[in-house]
């Protein structure tokens, strides 16, 4: 990722990736994902200009997990039902509780 793409985001976003060796078009779902769940408004209305609310939509229907908020988010933008995104079983999935 260049100098000037990096600046464009939040800096919490990449703190434990290398982002030297990152690449907007290589990385797009693990930059996407980290956007919708723990990007601001600002980081949100840079990846739309740069990929586009379609490309946007093609890499979050194939992420495996996103937070509720950001899988509600992302289907409200995209008009597309929450369940079609493959997340969607992962969050939903019930978690047992063990009983001793």
């Amino acid at each position: 990722m260049t100098e000037e793409e990096l600046n464009k985001f939040s800096t919490n976003l990449f703190w434990d990736a290398d982002t030297s060796t990152m690449d907007m078009e290589r990385h797009a779902a693990f930059i996407v994902g980290r956007v919708l769940d723990y990007g601001r408004w600002e980081d949100w209305l840079f990846i739309r200009n740069y990929y586009g609310i379609e490309r946007i939509k093609e890499i979050a229907l194939g992420l495996r997990s996103l937070m509720p908020r950001s899988l509600a988010f992302i289907a409200t933008i995209v008009k597309t039902q929450e369940n079609q995104f493959r997340c969607y079983e992962q969050i939903h999935s019930p978690n047992r509780l063990w009983y001793f």
